[in-house]
């Protein structure tokens, strides 16, 4: 489980739903030509690919800046 799947499920989300918002940002990153993304083994995607997917912040260090 990568990190920012642990996020996720910090956030609220079930393993499978953070495992598909994961899905859907490595499928985001491919149409935007990185064709990196379509190893099926990778499970690490940029947080800001999830963020767009989500409408949020999941960054612990931007939580904290606003305080």
């Amino acid at each position: 489980m990568t990190s920012i799947q642990k996020d996720l499920i910090s956030l609220g989300y079930r393993e499978n739903t953070a495992a598909e918002l994961i899905r859907q940002a490595k499928r985001s990153m491919v149409q935007q030509g990185y064709e990196f993304y379509t190893n099926r083994r990778l499970g690490r995607v940029p947080v800001a690919a999830v963020e767009a997917i989500i409408g949020a912040s999941i960054r612990k260090d931007a939580d904290d800046a606003k305080d």
